[in-house]
């Protein structure tokens, strides 16, 4: 590519990128992860406090200084912003930058369908927290502290052109996921939708734009999308490419964006690049302190995120090879874990053995590591990388092994109940879920399978299994999506403990009492929504995954010094200031409103009892008690239970 001919023309392209945030309105803080605490509690003046204007800048790395050799755009100031992508990433991030901002947010898909679910009051995604911010900032519900009805700054629309002329910046959050067919097959990630929303960009675009991957890409993308941008670009129109790679968990996607670990933003260490991110600095920093925000190259930027989710899933497969190894020794892989994880320089994050691991990234973002690395000469560092994924399709094989070896070597005509088909609790999300290739290999082996997930979609389950069961008969006429664990477990032979939701466990929780006067009290009265999937009043049923979700929600504030007013006590018997009332404090601290009653799954099951726990989150003594033969994931089989107790 061409850089200026002349000075003239260098000088033209550094432009003022000087940026003034629109003003954040006074808040008050709501305590909340669904509406049915909506109502429970107050804002508190404050949240939108002003951050120190110092921008968290890093020397340019000269290596990577090129010329200006694309048209650099000339916003000032910036209101606008268009997320393209209406999905796990582009729907949570657009939400919670409305929420904490002024500025005017659209997300825009060609899916009418998934629009129109966005614009529904029944969500396409579940996220604790999620239904609150976009119902807040989309119907414009929210309240000052005057009592005033916030604006509606937040928008879904499949108006996708239209919508991306009207930003400032725009966003590309689209799925990038493995290909399946061509060179790189099953290995390189496939970039087409990338290709595709930026020549969208480049032929929309009237005026000068800030474009901003978010999709996961391979490293150097920036750059193949400068040059679609630059050749395709209207006269006059200028752009300038940066990444900023999404970190949600999902599960917490919404406490990851109110009080992120990092904010990373990647640009060239050209001025035009610096200025560019300084303005999506600017954005950040309205609601993330400015130390979480590390600007970077663009190269450093695209591969941080291929590296952060490698290494997590090495951290898994580390603990699922090891929990092997204890099955054949007497070990507990919780134990050895545990012990590892004291250690600080490896920390106890990750550490969980399990069925293997599942979602929309790690799998894909492995694979794409090991193709780039194969890509510049370096079969080792890819062979490496490698077997993070064979050790991870391993522990779903060994498993159903076991599974089998316990069920005296066949399954056929036996019922099996699966527990739990999403990767982790908390999500409605089964992409690339280990329940998937297990349910598929017990349907292989003649079984009957009934599945019970207390989030996951009945038709999203049944497409991915299609998709992976060779045998549509078998699927057919053995699998039953049940719409409770009672259901799913009746006349079972065994019991498949897949996901670890809370209401699956029969491990005791303390109770934590504290003061009404506390940040987070709650009062049961005050937080009752009958409405709401929630809260609930005493005596009733309630999933505690949810409460743990609230937990995990009020963790992001109180990490944000956020204070959290008590709510007025209405119940008939009318507390003074100091009584003691259970409040959610900490998912390990939530008070257990809810659960499967294994005593009554015991009585609906054929004998011999099998459970298998894949996720280490039973009391097995207990259901020894009740007269199950339990075996663990990363533990030696254990005693055969006293059928007399």
């Amino acid at each position: 590519m061409e850089g200026p001919s002349s000075e003239n023309d260098a000088s033209a392209l550094l432009i003022d990128f000087s940026f003034t945030p629109p003003q954040t309105p006074q808040r008050k803080v709501q305590q909340y992860a669904e509406p049915a605490i909506k109502e429970a509690t107050k804002r508190q003046n404050g949240l939108g406090v002003e951050h120190e204007l110092q921008c968290c800048m890093g020397a340019p790395d000269e290596e990577f200084c090129t010329s200006t050799n694309i048209n650099t755009p000339t916003l000032t100031p910036f209101k606008r912003i268009c997320i393209v992508g209406a999905g796990y990433v582009g729907a949570p991030t657009g939400a919670v930058i409305a929420y904490e901002t002024d500025f005017d947010v659209t997300v825009v898909d060609y899916n009418a369908q998934r629009i129109a679910a966005w614009n529904s009051a029944d969500l396409p995604i579940y996220e604790s927290g999620l239904d609150h911010i976009v119902k807040s900032t989309r119907d414009g519900i929210s309240k000052h502290a005057d009592g005033v009805t916030t604006r509606s700054n937040f928008v879904f629309t499949t108006d996708v052109e239209g919508s991306i002329d009207a930003a400032d910046i725009i966003f590309i959050a689209v799925n990038t996921p493995t290909k399946t067919q061509g060179q790189g097959k099953g290995y390189a990630a496939d970039l087409r939708f990338v290709e595709e929303v930026t020549r969208t960009i480049a032929k929309a675009a009237k005026a000068d734009k800030i474009v901003v991957e978010k999709s996961t890409v391979p490293v150097k993308t920036a750059e193949s999308v400068r040059l679609i941008l630059m050749a395709n670009a209207q006269p006059g129109v200028r752009f300038e490419v940066l990444s900023n790679p999404e970190y949600l968990a999902e599960g917490q996607a919404v406490a990851d964006m109110l009080d992120p670990d990092r904010i990373i933003i990647g640009s060239l260490p050209t001025p035009e690049g610096l200025k560019a991110a300084d303005a999506l600095v600017e954005v950040y920093s309205q609601w993330v302190k400015r130390s979480k925000i590390i600007t970077i190259n663009l190269w450093s930027s695209e591969l941080a995120k291929l590296a952060a989710n490698a290494m997590l899933a090495q951290r898994i497969s580390n603990v699922n090879a090891l929990s092997a190894i204890c099955e054949k020794t007497g070990a507990s892989v919780d134990e050895v874990a545990y012990a590892c994880g004291l250690d600080h320089r490896i920390g106890n994050g990750m550490l969980k053995a399990g069925p293997g691991f599942g979602g929309s990234c790690f799998r894909k973002d492995i694979l794409s590591l090991v193709y780039l690395s194969e890509t510049l000469g370096l079969p080792e560092v890819a062979n490496y990388w490698r077997g993070v994924v064979d050790i991870n399709e391993y522990q779903k094989d060994r498993f159903t092994k076991r599974v089998i070896s316990c069920l005296f070597n066949t399954l056929t005509n036996k019922k099996i109940a699966v527990l739990g088909f999403t990767f982790k609790k908390n999500t409605a999300d089964i992409r690339e879920s280990p329940a998937i290739t297990m349910v598929t290999n017990f349907l292989s082996e003649g079984a009957q399978v009934a599945v019970y997930d207390p989030r996951a979609r009945k038709q999203q389950i049944l497409v991915d299994l299609h998709q992976a069961c060779d045998d549509t008969v078998a699927l057919e006429n053995n699998l039953m999506i049940c719409g409770n664990a009672y259901h799913a477990c009746d006349g079972a032979d065994a019991v498949i403990v897949l996901t670890e939701w809370d209401e699956f466990s029969n491990v005791d929780l303390p109770t934590l009492e504290v003061q009404t006067a506390d940040p987070v009290a709650l009062k049961r009265s005050t937080v009752l929504d009958p409405n709401a999937n929630n809260f609930v009043p005493e005596g009733t049923r309630h999933k505690e995954e949810e409460l743990c979700a609230v937990s995990a929600f009020l963790g992001a504030l109180e990490a944000r010094n956020v204070k959290v007013e008590s709510p007025r006590i209405t119940s008939d018997d009318e507390g003074s200031e100091g009584s003691s009332v259970r409040v959610p404090i900490t998912p390990a601290q939530t008070v257990p409103q809810w659960r499967i009653d294994w005593v009554r799954i015991a009585r609906g099951m054929r004998k011999p009892m099998f459970v298998f726990d894949g996720r280490n989150i039973l009391d097995h003594g207990k259901l020894q008690r009740l007269g199950f033969r339990v075996e663990a994931i990363g533990k030696a089989s254990l005693a055969e239970a006293n059928v007399g107790c």
